[in-house]
């Protein structure tokens, strides 16, 4: 058993910043985003077999995207989206009919950001692996042991603090964050990968 466990669920920099993994729209590489390009399909071997409606579920659940219908109809109709470059471009020419203002840019943007996320979840089996983890953490604990939990997006965030709240209705933990501890504004200004990380934390009963 542990006393303290701290799990950062979040990509690590060095990968999101390497244009061979695939894992950022804004610069051109093979659409790969497997956190071990070892193990399981690419993104873009995910993209070539995968549903209209399972894609449109895909994004929607990963990522809570809008517009999820129109893209999955636009990306499976696509014959090859092998670079994030090619993605890009089918999301940008997906939402053309957007009026043409200040807000547009920054819709399709955070778009890309949506349909990356919700492709990496997918292929890494992200909620699976957070499920099995949460399953398993109170065993890993000891009486009055801690944990702390990093999330990056709403659904690693429901995840997790339903998880705590069942535990604690169950007397598994004497404690949990009722609200989430977010980083202060000094932080993000020197980290802006920090803006989004939301942290939870529970204490195993004695």
């Amino acid at each position: 058993g542990f006393d303290f466990i701290l799990a950062d669920l979040g990509v690590s920099s060095m990968q999101i910043d390497n244009p061979k993994r695939g894992f950022s729209f804004k610069v051109d590489g093979p659409l790969d985003l497997r956190l071990n390009q070892e193990k399981g399909i690419s993104a873009a071997e995910r993209l070539d077999t995968i549903s209209r409606e399972e894609l449109a579920g895909m994004l929607y659940e990963n990522s809570d995207e809008p517009y999820c219908e129109e893209l999955a109809k636009a990306i499976t109709e696509e014959i090859r989206i092998d670079t994030t470059t090619k993605l890009r471009q089918v999301i940008e020419q997906t939402l053309s009919f957007l009026p043409e203002n200040k807000e547009k840019k920054d819709i399709i943007r955070k778009t890309c950001q949506r349909t990356f996320q919700a492709l990496r979840i997918d292929v890494n089996h992200e909620f699976e692996v957070l499920y099995e983890f949460m399953e398993k953490l109170p065993d890993a604990l000891n009486p009055g042991g801690r944990v702390a939990i990093l999330t990056f997006h709403s659904g690693e965030d429901k995840l997790v603090k339903k998880a705590l709240k069942a535990g604690y209705k169950a007397g598994i933990y004497s404690d949990y964050a009722k609200d989430v501890i977010r980083p202060s504004m000094q932080e993000c200004a020197q980290n802006g990968r920090a803006r989004s990380t939301k942290m939870r934390w529970a204490v195993k009963a004695e």
